[in-house]
């Protein structure tokens, strides 16, 4: 199932998202991009965590949607410093990852909003 997929991919995400945070603060001394990162870069997990908690289908979709969200805020900061060179660090693991679980919530979205309609 989707939602067991999508908990699993954010969840080891976060996990390098942490890993990737303190690379940045300890090896290159970024704080400001790192933070933001950290806190975009993990909150996908927490979202849909909450997600499946979810009061009804519509409270379900809409915090798949600032999970989302959160995914594609974390896409921007890592093409932003992999743009700025700040870091040498090849980034595009992560961002392959960030792609896939954008790809992920998009779906899971657009079905259960299909499913809600029938």
């Amino acid at each position: 199932m989707k939602e067991n997929v999508i908990k699993d991919k954010s969840y080891q995400f976060a996990l390098k998202i942490i890993r990737f945070y303190k690379h940045l603060t300890e090896n290159k001394k970024e704080y400001t991009i790192a933070k933001q990162i950290l806190r975009s870069g993990t909150s996908i997990g927490a979202m849909v965590e909450e997600a499946n908690q979810a009061e009804s289908k519509a409270d379900f979709i809409h915090k798949l949607s600032i999970a989302n969200k959160e995914a594609n805020e974390t896409h921007y900061w890592l093409r932003l410093l992999h743009d700025s060179e700040i870091s040498d660090i090849q980034h595009l693991p992560l961002q392959n990852d960030c792609e896939e679980i954008i790809r992920l919530l998009t779906a899971i979205i657009k079905s259960t909003k299909f499913n809600l309609k029938k």
